[in-house]
């Protein structure tokens, strides 16, 4: 039991210190969440560059863009390092604004097909002139 108690005061007291000198968090990281921002940036472009069309090309470019954007979250804001709870009371709500917007899209997608089958109009085949 004394083991326990001593282990707990030198933790509290290493934290104590922590605490007094500030948080320092290496250069490494940021220069290497820049070199994959910059990565990313450069596949986004390629997306123009190889003239990727339709559905793919803005699957890819909101895909490069939340990872970019959940970079500079988890870094640039010290979210790394911050408590689970913490991350999730920011993370999750916009997470769950993106998923009913999604489910939003699929239905307008949906209502606008149906709509196209059931109520355009009929096309009649052309009418030879030679009859």
């Amino acid at each position: 039991m004394a083991h326990a108690s001593a282990h707990h005061g030198s933790d509290a007291q290493a934290h104590a210190v922590a605490h007094e000198k500030g948080q320092q968090h290496p250069l490494g990281v940021y220069f290497k969440i820049w070199a994959l921002l910059f990565v990313l940036s450069i596949f986004s472009y390629m997306v123009d560059y190889f003239h990727v069309q339709g559905m793919l090309r803005w699957t890819l470019i909101i895909t490069f863009m939340l990872l970019k954007a959940g970079l500079i979250v988890a870094v640039f804001m010290h979210m790394m390092w911050e408590r689970l709870a913490l991350v999730y009371a920011i993370v999750v709500p916009p997470l769950l604004l993106l998923v009913l917007v999604g489910i939003g899209a699929f239905e307008a997608v949906y209502t606008f097909h149906t709509r196209n089958t059931y109520f355009a109009p009929s096309v009649q085949p052309p009418v030879s002139p030679h009859k």
